[in-house]
């Protein structure tokens, strides 16, 4: 509306009011009241030469503003003038890009089927393929065929490996334990690695996922001298002299199997695979090399357990996650450039890309897929509910009406794949989880985290502005204050850390993202899928975490112990240590030790019960350097261990570095 326009608005009134006294005498001329003349006094003329109308303030509203400086005030009215946005606000709505060639799939549906009865069986039909498609691909995808001798494969996880310590009900088989494993850190396998047996004569047919390379060990690993983080854990491969055989390679058994799987060429990163692994017992000598994408690291001395595979034992069995996406995408895309009702495209994409994260591209790490079919429905329905909250208030306001099918599809749905598939999308970006502990540890993870919140905030500038004209950035200014204010409560709260998974920075951000703007559907697609993703691999974990949670197997920073220079003679070295009743944590006094030669608990000790002293024989035989760690106990609990002291071939003694390991 241009200035004439505003002007002539009030006038009009004046005289219309005018008009009806004048009614009744026309040469009466027209006297104003004290009131209207204050009110036209009071209008000023802003910076872009439109009329404001300002209501005279009564005493007082002048007595509270006279203890607010003038220049504050002008400001203060400024910026709620501005954060207001234009009167009349302006709606956005996307005008696509040649909208005859976007219409063109509305169009032919409605003419070929112009009923709603045939659009509405048109669509169970097309629910029904889809279905039977997916469900057939993903059958030839989850089972496999018996090996010969062997059985059928045990699922297994890119992070299972043989050293693991099993805590499960008597009552489960040996196939559902996986589910309950634990990874064995320190002494996890227990006194000798008896927890872990058996160390050889054992074979097992296993399954692996594809996507396994990249999966990496995020806390601080052992091996020897070494610490194994943010890499692969394999340790070992072909054999000094080797003709790089899979039977020639001999991996360590704190390795991940399907890790290892893929180094020596049994199966496939891209599409997983199937094969026999065997226990062989005692290794000696790991060398580390390079092969198909995997870096495995060296260990010059002998572990009890090592596995090789067999390559002459292998079933045809193959992770068919992309023919599965292949398949969600065509449909997914049909269902966006035919479908207009918000109310029916969006249950139907948010459906199919769930099931499909879920079930082909990230499921959970299960070993039945029964179960993780299991886990999944009882997933969806809350997450269903969320979903539908956030349809009802924001997402139904950026789709509705919107006719561009094309860039709906290439915008929406493509944003909504990205964030689905952050397994790969996103997988480039160092950082593997967004707290203190691995942002401060993982190399580039700080510079990383910087970039990304330069973007955000380069996004968030251009949707306030968004907002701004469509006159609602108030009420999104209250609603995320109220997010800022809840958070921080959370924050406070002693002995638990906040933790923003990013399934709930989809549920925090989607809200600045309803409107129809071009880089709204971009947005609002990539953090939709952020939310299923979340949802479907790891199910809705507390936003509040507790320390121990967040540690897994990482540094306790609990005390060390201090080890005295070891006696050594020609076969055999020992240690001895000051008592450990000086040193406690938060839940009581450590009052025992343990001792790991070859990353294996080879001693436990209690103080008033045992010696504090350890004794290690070496065989004559032995010709390989030896590596010590110490850690304090409290009960069968141990503290951080040291990092490793060496025993040289030589005999000599090589002091381990100061801190954990």
């Amino acid at each position: 509306m241009g200035l004439n326009g505003i002007v002539d608005q009030p006038e009009h009134g004046v005289e219309a009011s005018s008009s009806s006294s004048n009614s009744q005498s026309v040469n009466e001329p027209t006297i104003a009241s004290n009131d209207d003349i204050a009110h036209i006094i009071n209008r000023e003329v802003n910076e872009n030469g439109s009329i404001q109308s300002q209501s005279v303030q009564g005493p007082n509203s002048h007595r509270l503003q006279s203890f607010i400086p003038e220049p504050l005030r002008r400001v203060t009215a400024a910026v709620v003038a501005w954060a207001k946005g234009p009167k009349p606000p302006r709606i956005h709505k996307i005008n696509g890009f040649f909208p005859r060639l976007q219409s063109a799939p509305i169009r032919l549906l409605d003419k070929y089927l112009p009923k709603r009865r045939h659009q509405f069986i048109l669509l169970l039909a097309f629910y029904f393929c889809w279905l039977l498609i997916f469900v057939t691909v993903l059958h030839h995808s989850a089972f496999a065929n018996d090996i010969e001798g062997f059985g059928t494969p045990v699922r297994l996880s890119c992070v299972d490996s043989y050293w693991y310590v099993i805590s499960a009900p008597d009552c489960l088989s040996w196939r559902d334990m996986s589910n309950f494993f634990v990874r064995a850190s320190g002494n996890g396998c227990g006194l000798d690695g008896n927890l872990c047996r058996p160390f050889d004569n054992s074979s097992l047919a296993f399954r692996c996922p594809a996507n396994c390379v990249g999966v990496q060990v995020l806390n601080p690993h052992a091996v020897g001298t070494e610490e194994v983080v943010y890499r692969e854990l394999v340790i070992g491969g072909p054999s000094e002299g080797g003709k790089g055989l899979a039977q020639d390679q001999i991996y360590r058994g704190d390795s991940f199997v399907c890790g290892s799987a893929i180094h020596a060429g049994i199966i496939s990163n891209k599409v997983g695979g199937c094969g026999v692994v065997k226990l062989v017992g005692k290794g000696n000598r790991y060398p580390s090399t390079e092969r198909n994408g995997i870096r495995s690291v060296g260990f010059d001395s002998s572990f009890p357990l090592s596995y090789s595979f067999d390559a002459t034992q292998r079933a045809d069995c193959k992770d068919l996650r992309w023919p599965l996406f292949a398949v969600s995408l065509l449909f997914t895309c049909l269902a966006s450039l035919f479908i207009v009702s918000p109310a029916i495209f969006f249950p139907t994409v948010f459906v199919g890309v769930y099931f499909h994260v879920g079930l082909a591209s990230d499921p959970p790490s299960y070993s039945s897929y029964y179960a993780i079919v299991s886990i999944l429905i009882g997933r969806f329905l809350p997450a269903a509910f969320v979903a539908f909250v956030l349809f009802r208030y924001c997402i139904h306001r950026t789709l509705l009406g919107l006719t561009a099918q094309v860039e709906k599809t290439i915008l929406w749905l493509g944003g909504c794949w990205v964030g689905a598939l952050t397994n790969y999308t996103f997988d480039f970006i160092p950082i593997s989880r967004l707290t203190p502990h691995d942002l401060n540890q993982q190399p580039g993870a700080k510079a990383a985290l910087s970039i990304i919140i330069i973007c955000i905030l380069i996004i968030v500038v251009g949707q306030i502005l968004y907002l701004r004209i469509e006159g609602r950035l108030p009420r999104f200014l209250a609603l995320y204050l109220t997010f800022c204010i809840c958070l921080a409560l959370f924050a406070a709260i002693p002995n638990l850390n906040l933790r923003i998974h990013h399934y709930i920075l989809g549920i925090l951000l989607i809200p600045g993202t309803s409107m129809q703007t071009r880089p709204s559907l971009l947005y609002q697609g990539i953090l939709i899928g952020f939310f299923i993703n979340g949802i479907a691999r790891w199910g809705f974990d507390s936003i509040l975490q507790t320390p121990a949670e967040l540690l897994g197997d990482g540094q306790l920073e609990s005390p060390l112990p201090l080890i005295n220079t070891p006696v050594i003679t020609a076969t055999n070295i020992t240690f001895a240590w000051s008592q450990p009743s000086t040193s406690s944590n938060e839940n009581g006094t450590y009052d025992g030790m343990s001792v790991l030669v070859n990353d294996v608990e080879r001693y436990i000790g209690y103080q008033n019960y045992d010696p504090q002293e350890f004794t290690w024989e070496r065989g004559e035989d032995e010709k390989e350097r030896q590596y010590f760690r110490f850690a304090y106990m409290q009960g069968s609990s141990p503290g951080d261990y040291t990092k490793a002291g060496t025993w040289e071939i030589d005999g000599n003694w090589t002091e381990m570095d100061s801190g954990p390991s």
